[in-house]
């Protein structure tokens, strides 16, 4: 729907759009003739969200809790249903102990009004001349009975002030702007005093919830950490016993230290050890080098033994030589003396060399050095090895220590890691605690300043009647462009030309208004007559570009619904074809056994009978009866109006002789799923052009030509024989 079209609609529905708005805006100025006055007090509040200082101020970055979150949780509790239910049961506490009306605290309509809800009896069993605390115990445990009261009516169930549900509705809490730090509070009553005492039982409950419920959290959160804390403690005191008891047992003072000690103790005497072995072999060496130059003495011993021995010999054999040349033995005795004196000589000569090497050797000392040096070796030998054996008995006493310490080092390590977890756990705990504690007396110190207290009203807010009347006018505006939109929208009928085209798939040739009156000249008949001269133009156009069929060319005018105006199509475009000196036959469905053949108006009228073979027929000879004498040769168009297809025969060889088709269809019918495989139908039967006309449309989709644009005559010149819609 276009911006034209949308306007036109509007214009067809003006009366709605006048009657609606001044219904409504009437109704609003009936019901706030006797408008009630309302009277608001307003007051803000200091939270210290985003600025305010506290014990916990200096542990953060930044002041305050800037988090939305915090200002919502605030909100949360001031619209809480207890919130309202503690505000009214204190206001209704304030206004049960009047006698009287006062201004200050209870007009006169409230007094009243009070003394009507709260029977005498029951005033009688209220502690009302009491004390305010103890009235308030009261009426919070009348509220809880199961059973039905005035008191509870008032706070629950009425439209008092009192009421919940009226002062969760009337109190507003807002952040003002930019900030946390203020929120504002305002409240509406008729009554002045009301506004104000609210207000300040509000707040009055708000501080105290408010504060109840933050201590409530955090006493959960020091009560968690105080029990952390507790069993953290049990798990120190476990950890230095079994530290304690293990140095008990193992008599040791300090680990660390003794186990230095022990391995340095150790070191020192292996390297000792080292020392005095090294000693010991020294003397060892030196033992065995002594014993061997003592070996070497005695050889020097039997090698002068020896040369004396050959010494004696010589002598002796030199005697005997003597002795036989002076007694003059035989030369072969003294042959043989002289050989034995000279195998005595060389003998004594290996003797000499023997002797003189053995004397003369590097390692020859004297025998009493050597058994002096023997000897002390000896002695510093044996006292090394006493020393080694020293040694060793420490040694396996040291590495007999040794042993014992190394599972102790990992029982001792494990012993301190338990005591220094639990002491980390411990302090750390410890910590928590002291900042919980130091936040619950942060909440518990902490309160909402009023920056403003609630004020006393002085004058009734401005009325809001003529605003309602103004929203009355819109709403009934509203709902009249309401109705008009679900009356354009439910209605399923083609209505406008452009649904036409998207619905049925074919461009619209002719747009016919509703003609009420065909012989009177106006607006709607000149529309009509122009509609009729395109249509006729279009028609012209596509008999003359049609070849192949027969003359004179049969224009078929069809529907698919009954009473979509094809008769009243036929009749305006017969007169246009009699109007230009051409002779035409109008074929049309029989509707009464009386209809015969007729000439009227230049235009001859054949009536045929829609016959059970119908789909058959195969020329117009044999569709009209034989006593119309039809001649087709006789006439220059055939106009044929077929019946409508929802309920008859398509006669499938009769179209092959037509020129064009003419789609007739009324602007208030729908067209459907049926309509369209009917349609389908028809163009699968029949290869000729086919032109559609939207018939009956509202006068708002239509564009009126002008008086120059137009003939100045009607539709008609005379009655037609069909109404528009046949």
């Amino acid at each position: 729907m276009n911006i034209e079209v949308f306007l036109r609609v509007l214009k067809r529905h003006i009366g709605w759009f006048i009657l609606l708005p001044a219904l409504t805006a009437g109704m609003a100025f009936y019901t706030t003739q006797d408008e009630i006055k309302v009277y608001r007090s307003q007051a803000s509040l200091y939270t210290g969200l985003s600025s305010g200082y506290s014990i916990t101020s200096d542990l953060r970055a930044s002041y305050g809790d800037q988090s939305a979150s915090a200002f919502d949780n605030m909100l949360s509790t001031l619209n809480a249903k207890e919130t309202m239910l503690r505000a009214g049961s204190y206001l209704l506490a304030d206004h049960l102990q009047l006698t009287e009306p006062d201004t200050l605290v209870l007009g006169r309509a409230g007094f009243d009004a009070l003394q009507t809800a709260v029977p005498t009896d029951w005033r009688f069993m209220l502690p009302i001349n009491g004390n305010v605390v103890v009235l308030r115990r009261a009426i919070d445990s009348l509220t809880k009975v199961p059973t039905d009261n005035p008191i509870k009516r008032l706070l629950l169930k009425s439209e008092s002030p009192y009421s919940v549900a009226v002062i969760t509705d009337k109190l507003k809490a807002i952040a003002r702007k930019n900030t946390n730090d203020v929120m504002l509070l305002e409240y509406e009553a008729n009554d002045p005093a009301v506004a104000q005492r609210t207000l300040n039982h509000a707040i009055a409950v708000l501080n105290e919830r408010y504060s109840t419920l933050k201590t409530s959290e955090t006493n959960s959160v020091v009560s968690y950490y105080e029990g952390q804390l507790q069993r953290a403690k049990q798990s120190l005191d476990k950890a230095e016993g079994n530290l304690q008891a293990f140095s008990v047992q193992h008599r040791v003072l300090d680990y660390d230290e003794e186990a230095r000690n022990v391995a340095a103790s150790r070191e020192a005497l292996l390297n000792e050890y080292n020392e005095e072995q090294m000693r010991r072999n020294a003397a060892k060496a030196s033992m065995d080098a002594l014993k061997s130059r003592m070996g070497q003495q005695v050889t020097i011993k039997k090698v002068n033994n020896d040369l004396s021995e050959k010494q004696r010999r010589l002598a002796q054999a030199e005697g005997q030589l003597a002795n036989a040349r002076a007694y003059n033995q035989p030369k072969g005795e003294i042959s043989r003396l002289q050989v034995k004196v000279k195998q005595a000589e060389e003998e004594l000569r290996g003797s000499v060399q023997r002797y003189e090497t053995a004397t003369t050797t590097d390692e020859s000392v004297p025998q009493q050095t050597v058994s002096t040096d023997l000897l002390a070796k000896t002695l510093e030998y044996e006292e090394s090895s006493a020393r080694l054996e020293l040694y060793q008995k420490r040694i396996a006493e040291l590495e007999t220590k040794t042993n014992e310490f190394s599972p102790m080092g990992s029982q001792l390590r494990s012993l301190k890691r338990d005591l220094s977890i639990a002491e980390k756990e411990y302090f750390d705990l410890l910590q928590h605690v002291d900042q919980s504690r130091t936040k619950r007396q942060d909440v518990r110190g902490g309160k909402l300043e009023p920056l403003d207290a609630p004020d006393y009203p002085l004058l009734p807010q401005p009325s809001k009647r003529l605003q309602l009347i103004i929203i009355g006018f819109g709403v009934g505006l509203f709902l009249a462009l309401l109705l008009v939109a679900l009356r354009f929208w439910l209605d399923k009928t083609i209505k406008t030309p452009e649904q036409a085209e998207i619905q049925i798939g074919l461009p619209m040739t002719a747009i016919f208004p509703t003609v009420k009156k065909p012989l009177v000249y106006s607006r709607v008949t000149r529309t009509a007559r122009t509609m009729f001269e395109q249509l006729f133009n279009a028609i012209n156009i596509e008999v003359a570009q049609t070849t192949g069929k027969p003359y004179p060319p049969v224009v078929t005018i069809f529907s698919v619904r009954a009473r979509q105006g094809k008769t009243w199509v036929a009749e305006g475009l017969n007169r246009l074809y009699t109007d230009a000196d051409q002779r035409v036959a109008y074929c049309y469905p029989r509707q009464t056994p009386k209809e015969y053949r007729v000439y009227k108006n230049g235009v001859t009228y054949f009536p045929y009978t829609v016959r059970p073979d119908f789909m058959n027929v195969t020329s117009l000879e044999y569709l009209i009866d034989h006593d119309h004498e039809f001649d087709s040769s006789q006439f220059d168009r055939v106009v044929l109006e077929l019946p409508s297809l929802i309920n008859n025969q398509i006669p499938v060889y009769l179209m092959k002789e037509s020129a064009v088709s003419l789609l007739v269809v009324d602007a208030t019918t729908a067209w459907a799923r049926a309509e369209k495989q009917l349609l389908s139908l028809y163009a699968r039967v029949t290869n000729q052009p086919m032109l559609a006309v939207l018939n009956r449309v509202g006068g708002d989709q239509l564009q009126i030509p002008a008086r120059a644009d137009a003939k100045q005559e009607p539709v008609y010149r005379d009655h037609s024989l069909q109404t528009q819609r046949e």
